[in-house]
């Protein structure tokens, strides 16, 4: 199975990946079957605007191996730049699709992040859905920093599981710097999935279908948690429009 060729291209300065589902999966299982380390960003609006303000952060996002479009806007982004038809590559989506595929091959994959309830609560509806699917392990860190030897021992225990791809929970930026440092470290394919493990366990709903086809499950989560989102999102998203707007402009200029 060979890995298909990586198109990236930069939104408000973050090269992202343009590419179909089936490229994103296809490239995570040749990883994962050749037991690779590397690392896998899941790339929305939020991420892209960090990435503009951060420079440790916009350095994690350049060396991921992938940097899905996740997001409405970063997927229009991506349209407008030239390549026509490409579609929101996003976290719960991807690792329920890679899991279905996953259990047909008999490939085992990890999780690591969320708390001990979901992890559990998780793992009984993946195999429930996917028959086959083998699970090699679970990890619920603690919230606090990791100590050496405690870092070591989850880093041995993953990689002794013989898992494939390493599902990662711990929300963004966390996940992203946790996988950056573990690339050559954990011999499989880190996916950094932010709240997919609560969507998928159902200790977080998700927005109907309907406003996730819409571009809107943004304002699902908005509306869930106001008080600890309404800022990043009206902070966020404005920053991103500017930046859009003056990305295209000097775009079209150029052309």
């Amino acid at each position: 199975m060979s890995t298909p060729q990586r198109l990236t291209a930069p939104v408000i300065g973050a090269p992202i990946d343009a590419l179909h589902w089936s490229d994103a999966l296809q490239r995570i299982a040749t990883w994962a079957n050749a037991r690779e380390s590397r690392y896998v960003c899941i790339c929305n609006a939020h991420s892209v605007v960090t990435a503009g303000q951060d420079a440790r952060f916009a350095t994690i996002i350049a060396n991921a191996d992938m940097a899905t479009p996740d997001g409405a806007p970063v997927a229009w982004m991506l349209r407008k730049l030239g390549f026509a038809g490409q579609q929101r590559i996003n976290g719960p989506d991807l690792m329920w699709k890679y899991c279905a595929e996953a259990a047909q091959r008999e490939e085992a994959i990890f999780l690591y992040g969320s708390s001990a309830t979901t992890l559990a609560i998780l793992q009984t509806r993946l195999q429930t859905a996917h028959p086959g699917l083998r699970i090699a392990g679970a990890i619920s860190p603690p919230f606090r920093p990791l100590s050496a030897a405690e870092d070591a021992t989850d880093v041995a225990r993953i990689n002794a599981s013989g898992a494939g791809t390493v599902w990662v929970s711990l929300g963004c930026p966390k996940q992203e710097a946790w996988m950056a440092a573990h690339r050559g470290q954990i011999q499989a394919v880190m996916i950094g999935v932010g709240a997919a493990f609560d969507y998928h366990a159902g200790t977080l709903p998700r927005a109907p279908l309907w406003m996730q086809q819409r571009g809107l499950e943004w304002l699902h989560r908005l509306l869930s948690e106001p008080r600890r989102l309404w800022k990043r999102y009206l902070l966020t998203n404005t920053l991103f429009i500017l930046g859009a707007l003056k990305q295209l402009v000097s775009h079209h200029a150029g052309r």
